[in-house]
């Protein structure tokens, strides 16, 4: 039984300005790196860290890594965010002037990636990771959309998340299970409690 804790990025800086990164490679911000220097501290028992390839992700890991004495970061592209198609780099305001009610009705643009791709390319990569770790803990550092998605896929009610939080996942014999929401802070995982089904 391997068990996943599948954090958000930390900071960017174009989550500074509010756009929408899909498969663009904004970099983390200066206050990113602080953020990811303060997840590391309380993450005892981690075996391994794998990350999104997009940078954003791959640098929150490597300094996270970096400040355990980890390495190296397996990057995978399973784990990247949500193609958000023509919405890449705009933000939230200029969503809505250019394609009014598009988001309330889920009318999403040309390039959107739906649901069951996403679903499919991130249950592959989590049991890529399970055939990697025996057992134990392995952090994967990822996007927002994907940890939304999962949570829709297990039949969780929509909540927003903020940098460097996330789910933990338990993968043992092909199959999936969501369990607790966490937050990666200066003292380490924090947990809420969710009950959620087991999903093949």
């Amino acid at each position: 039984m391997v068990n996943l804790l599948v954090v958000r990025h930390a900071e960017s800086v174009w989550n500074l300005d509010g756009r929408w990164q899909g498969h663009a490679n904004p970099p983390l911000s200066p206050a990113g790196a602080t953020q990811a220097r303060a997840a590391a501290d309380g993450l005892d028992g981690v075996e391994c860290i794998v990350s999104s390839d997009l940078d954003r992700a791959r640098q929150t890991a490597e300094i996270i890594a970096e400040t355990l004495d980890i390495g190296p970061v397996t990057t995978d592209p399973g784990w990247r965010e949500r193609s958000v198609g023509l919405w890449q780099g705009l933000t939230t305001e200029q969503i809505e002037r250019d394609y009014p009610g598009a988001l309330a009705a889920g009318d999403y643009p040309p390039g959107w990636e739906s649901d069951e791709s996403l679903i499919e390319r991130v249950l592959a990569a989590s049991n890529r990771i399970a055939a990697r770790v025996s057992s134990g803990d392995a952090l994967v550092v990822s996007h927002a959309g994907v940890i939304y998605t999962l949570e829709r896929y297990f039949g969780c009610i929509f909540k927003r998340i903020g940098n460097l939080g996330g789910r933990r996942i338990m993968v043992q014999s092909g199959d999936v299970r969501l369990q607790d929401r966490i937050a990666l802070t200066g003292d380490g995982a924090c947990l809420t409690p969710t009950a959620t089904t087991e999903r093949r």
